[in-house]
């Protein structure tokens, strides 16, 4: 019998593997070699959808839950032929019902939109994606995944390029077909399979789903649970990817406090976009301009060290993972905002120095490698005393094990005038940084973590110029916990980048538990603590945080949480608590607070929304108050409403000031169509005195082709008389060749 019994077990061990095997083979999304040509009308009633053989369905449900399928049915059909990838995509309903679209504009963000999601990986790395998406009333968004997906900042929605697709709501269900040219995409030549995903939110039933069912715990986008999309033959690329976006601009200023004036001076230049081999991209700049950019949004600054803004201009955020993965956010060996920016006292705005030309190369070498290099040259600027400089940055990136890379890079800044003959090089004035990164990424998502060592050199040679961290975290269903160690020395001094303070040792372990319980209300909550403490060789601790709280998300999207804070902080310079030019706390004393912090972020799928941050308690030798909140309304997608409001009320004791900060943020914005859009923005904020007027007028009139109208006020607040104020004309065009 036992012998017997021995070939059963082992039968029933070969059945269960050829089973699975069967059933991974058919969970793959098959994509169909097109023999007739497609009309793009969002109809889909060409024969390769009608037939019934081949589409891929069966979603699971990622949120609220992520244990069943979806309560509503979704299916995606993909076919290609030697110069596009075809795709159609239908998203049934239980019945008739609204669809939720914050606006017509490109690169919708955000759960509160209805949309389907196609996430490309075409390099099998499990690290890298493209992503397009569409909703139902036809507005696309585009951008790329990086480091595996690991955060939703790990998807970038400011690449653009031309694909094209329509969508049309029936009564039961809204469908979309798309078409994205392989000319836009990079993969290598000859491929027969990538790795996809697709994911569905659906804002009537508060639900996202999958087509590869991921966790709840990990991001939506992450890319470590993806299958494989197989070709019926292997793909080539036959075209080469060329574009010439040249722009023409004018502008006007007055500058009222200086007493001076700018005529409406021309202006032109552009981009151009080569693509390089299956997986490189060469982006070059002549001139560039960027005055359309949106302004920063400002904030009460009661922090002792520098506010990091991001970076909002096209040329830069454009593969800016290749840079930005480098670092962490308190020590950043690259920040694009260095180069051509700078920060205008009065107003607290953003205002640009001229660049003469920059080039940047980056993507893929091999399925392994990945690279960027980018070099870029300011003009000097005599009125403000600023001698021209030339940027360089190096990347690059090698693949190990399944998910994981390790890094190197480089950076230098010379001072390089191309426009001052007799100055035109300072070999004294550089700055230069190299470092390595490991970054670690697990095959299932759950461990994640980073090991960087970065190092500055100078014409004069200084002790302890560099910056290491080390950071592990791990991240499951229920648990979450993480272990920081960091240690950057006096003279770490990276020109380029972006570190507010140096000197310091820092140890940061943070753990999380959550509970998901059997409920209609709550979707899932749980207990935090956090803890931070800085400290160096001279001083001894600097810095302490130990935050215990607790964390409720609601199965309406709506999300509370309540901390604690219990800080101790020794000041190592004098200190002004309110910013405002009162008398300083001194340099060698220390102060322990308490506060307590409350978070409320509402149902972003309703009309009326609102995020609230309050916090109150002890503040330095006194208290304060904090309020700060985002309030929206939604008219539909024609247009949002929304205001920001910080309210900051310090009481110090004399000899220091007491302060009532405050900065209020109207802003509308309007959609008039998915071409046009009108966006006006006003920022008042009191701790500069300064009160901002921004108002931008876009027409889409062809694909990525935009004209702008910018116009930009600053005034005195109590008087109201004015201090600087600029118009901008621009116009550009995107030329495929």
């Amino acid at each position: 019998m036992r012998p017997l019994k021995g070939i059963v077990v082992l039968f029933s061990f070969f059945f269960s593997f050829y089973a699975a095997a069967q059933a991974q083979s058919e969970s793959n999304a098959f994509a169909f070699k097109l023999k007739e040509p497609i009309t793009l009308d969002g109809q889909l009633d060409e024969e390769i959808w009608t037939n019934a053989e081949g589409w891929n369905g069966n979603f699971k449900q990622y949120f609220p839950s992520d244990t069943s399928y979806s309560k509503i049915q979704t299916r995606i059909k993909i076919a290609f032929d030697d110069h596009n990838l075809y795709i159609a995509a239908v998203m049934e309903n239980l019945g008739p019902r609204k669809y939720v679209s914050t606006s017509l504009r490109r690169d919708f963000r955000g759960e509160q939109n209805d949309a389907i999601v196609l996430v490309l990986d075409t390099f099998n790395d499990k690290t890298n994606a493209f992503s397009f998406g569409i909703n139902p009333y036809g507005v696309q968004r585009e951008g790329l995944i990086s480091n595996g997906g690991n955060t939703s900042k790990d998807l970038s929605l400011a690449w653009d390029n031309k694909w094209y697709s329509e969508a049309v709501i029936f009564e039961n269900h809204w469908q979309a077909e798309m078409i994205i040219p392989l000319s836009t995409i990079r993969f290598n030549d000859g491929t027969q399979n990538w790795n996809v995903n697709f994911y569905r939110i659906d804002s009537e039933y508060g639900e996202r789903s999958t087509w590869t069912p991921i966790p709840r715990n990990v991001p939506i986008i992450s890319t470590a649970f993806s299958r494989k999309l197989i070709f019926e033959e292997p793909i080539k690329k036959n075209s080469a990817n060329i574009s010439i976006i040249p722009y023409t601009a004018a502008r006007t200023s007055s500058n009222f406090l200086e007493g001076t004036s700018e005529r409406l001076t021309p202006a032109v230049g552009g981009d151009a976009k080569i693509g390089i081999g299956p997986a490189l991209n060469l982006d070059l700049t002549f001139n560039p301009d960027f005055s359309q950019v949106e302004v920063d949004q400002q904030v009460t600054n009661l922090d002792r060290f520098e506010i990091f803004f991001p970076e909002r201009r096209q040329f830069f955020l454009e593969n800016a993972d290749l840079f930005d993965s480098f670092g962490q956010p308190r020590s950043r060996p690259f920040f694009s905002r260095r180069i051509g920016v700078d920060i205008d006292s009065a107003t607290g705005q953003n205002i640009q120095s001229k660049i003469i030309y920059g080039a940047r190369l980056s993507g893929k070498v091999n399925e392994d490698w990945r690279i960027g290099a980018m070099n870029m040259q300011t003009a000097t600027d005599e009125q403000a005393g600023a001698q021209g400089k030339n940027f360089t940055v190096l990347a690059l990136q090698k693949k190990v094990f399944t998910r994981s890379n390790i890094g190197l890079i480089y950076v230098d800044r010379e001072s390089l005038a191309l426009d001052e003959f007799q100055q035109l090089f300072d070999p004294a004035a550089f700055n230069r940084l190299l470092g390595v990164d490991y970054n670690l990424n697990s095959a299932d998502g759950k461990w994640t973590g980073k090991v960087y060592y970065h190092r500055t050199f100078e014409s004069s040679k200084k002790e302890s110029p560099y910056s290491f961290n080390a950071y592990m975290l791990f991240t499951d269903i229920h648990w979450n916990w993480s272990f920081s160690y960091q240690d950057i020395g006096q003279n770490f001094n990276p020109a380029v980048g972006f570190v507010p303070r140096v000197n310091f040792k820092r140890i940061n372990p943070d753990v999380s538990y959550l509970f998901y319980p059997k409920s209609r209300l709550i979707n899932r909550h749980g207990p935090k603590l956090e803890f931070e403490a800085y400290w160096n060789e001279e001083i001894g601790q600097t810095d302490r945080d130990i935050n215990p709280g607790y964390l409720i998300r609601f199965n309406s999207l709506s999300e509370l949480q309540i901390t604690q804070r219990n800080r101790y902080i020794y000041l190592f310079r004098d200190f002004d608590p309110t910013r405002t030019g009162g008398d300083r706390l001194l340099a060698g004393t220390d102060y322990t607070n308490k506060t307590i912090q409350v978070e409320y972020k509402s149902n972003p799928r309703n009309v009326f929304n609102i995020n609230l941050d309050a916090e109150t308690g002890q503040y330095y030798t006194g208290n304060f108050s904090r309020f700060t909140s985002e309030m929206g309304v939604r008219m539909g997608y024609l247009a949002n409403i929304s205001m920001n409001f910080n309210y900051a009320r310090i009481r110090l004791p004399k000899p220091q000031n007491d302060a009532d900060l405050i900065l209020v943020g109207p802003r509308i914005d309007l959609t008039f169509s998915k071409k046009v859009f009108w966006t006006t923005f006003i920022q008042y904020n009191n701790q500069i005195d300064n009160l901002n007027i921004n108002t931008r007028l876009q027409w889409r009139y062809a694909p990525v082709s935009d004209f702008f109208l910018v116009y930009t006020d600053n005034y005195f607040p109590g008087d109201f008389l004015p201090k600087q104020r600029s118009l901008v004309l621009k116009l550009n065009y995107w030329l495929n060749i």
